[in-house]
């Protein structure tokens, strides 16, 4: 069975999320995208657990059911702690088949910090640790360190993070199988680094509204149930796994290094030059996850290894409206172009990956479809994110793109 997998999302509960991030408009906008399976996100908030345990109906195969959308069981804690001499800030994707062990993770958690302030709980504990307590409840619970490159956050963040999961997770890191790669980088930037190379890629969106889940996510051809999926990750099986749809990774709030507030956006090689030091406050430069990758990487760009899973770049559809009709993405305009794409072609995340371009220049208007297929050819402008500002993007029409040179892959 072929079907489309968000894993990492936030609740109404979390900070900084829209109110309607609750399960029956999540299962409508999946429908729109073309999302089988959505993470619930937040099991770890009492309200939302509660909402969650009330609403979804058992599967009988570690998954849930609403309106004819799958979910699974998913948190996201942030660990922050101090470790050889640094402090540390983690973010970690937690996902469990069964309310049962989502209610022992939330008792054993609540021992330490205050999991019920927010969706996404800070919890003074190393990963380490937390690693030791869940797969102490349960052999089935999949710990996935989330958005590994973002600075702040993150397994490998330039500004908390560490240059090996070993350093990080010591004699748990062999239960550790899969990695969020995050949206300022994409599977062929983790390429570069040998050390990924045993681990599952995913991407999901970590959206904080219902109309921005899928802006990434993972394609699978195999059975729907929890045990299946963790099978397909841990033996990295490209027959059953077969793509993830990524972000293109400039547009990612994180790509560049910088400084918002000084409004200096820097490449890897202006940072060297500028010694890592703002030009304008003369403080450290928020290093970027373009720069962060290139430390530690051990092979060339556009290494491709033997075992890697496939991927596909593509931009919103709102996003690609909004850009044709010279609007934000959010507009009365754009929704209703949208919506008179979304489900007559079919789904968005179909219209943007699979539709054929003689189809879509045929039944969609001509920009709009020209537009879709350039996005897909990679012909697009990005001006790059840094410090916490998504990039720019900018869809190239012919007469700009005659001779322009085709986005790389980084």
């Amino acid at each position: 069975m072929k079907f489309i997998a968000d894993f990492h999302i936030h609740s109404k509960y979390s900070r900084a999320t829209s109110p309607d991030m609750n399960i029956k408009t999540l299962s409508e906008y999946a429908k729109l995208k073309g999302i089988s399976l959505l993470g619930t996100g937040d099991f770890t908030h009492y309200l939302w657990l509660e909402e969650l345990k009330n609403t979804l109906k058992d599967s009988g195969n570690g998954l849930f059911e609403y309106n004819g959308v799958n979910f699974m069981l998913t948190g996201e804690v942030s660990s922050i702690y101090s470790k050889n001499g640094k402090v540390r800030k983690i973010h970690n994707v937690i996902f469990v088949p069964s309310f049962d062990i989502a209610d022992k993770i939330n008792s054993t958690l609540s021992g330490y910090g205050n999991i019920a302030y927010d969706g996404r709980p800070i919890i003074g504990i190393d990963a380490k640790d937390l690693a030791e307590i869940l797969f102490g409840i349960s052999k089935d619970i999949c710990l996935v360190p989330g958005h590994i490159w973002t600075p702040w956050f993150s397994l490998f963040g330039s500004k908390s993070g560490f240059d090996s999961i070993e350093e990080c997770f010591e004699e748990y890191s062999k239960d550790i199988y899969a990695l969020e790669t995050g949206l300022s980088s994409d599977p062929a930037m983790n390429w570069q680094w040998s050390g990924l190379d045993r681990f599952s890629l995913i991407s999901n969106s970590d959206s904080h509204s219902p109309q921005k889940i899928g802006r990434e996510a993972n394609v699978f051809d195999t059975e729907m149930s929890y045990k299946a999926i963790l099978d397909v990750l841990k033996k990295k099986d490209k027959n059953k796994f077969l793509y993830t749809i990524e972000f293109f990774p400039e547009e990612g709030k994180y790509h560049y290094d910088g400084h918002r507030a000084c409004d200096v956006r820097f490449s890897p090689e202006e940072t060297r030059k500028n010694k890592n030091i703002c030009p304008v406050c003369k403080k450290p430069l928020t290093i970027g996850v373009m720069n962060r990758v290139a430390e530690l990487a051990d092979r060339p760009q556009g290494f491709v290894p033997e075992n890697s899973i496939p991927f596909k770049r593509m931009v919103p559809l709102s996003e690609i409206i909004g850009d044709v009709l010279g609007v934000g993405d959010a507009s009365k305009a754009v929704n209703s172009e949208y919506m008179a794409i979304v489900p007559r072609l079919g789904t968005e995340l179909e219209v943007l990956t699979e539709v054929g371009e003689d189809r879509l220049l045929k039944e969609l208007p001509l920009k709009i479809a020209k537009a879709i297929i350039n996005v897909r050819n990679g012909n697009v402008n990005i001006l790059p994110g840094f410090d916490g500002e998504y990039g720019t993007i900018k869809i190239l029409e012919e007469k700009d793109s005659a001779g322009e040179k085709q986005l790389d892959l980084f």
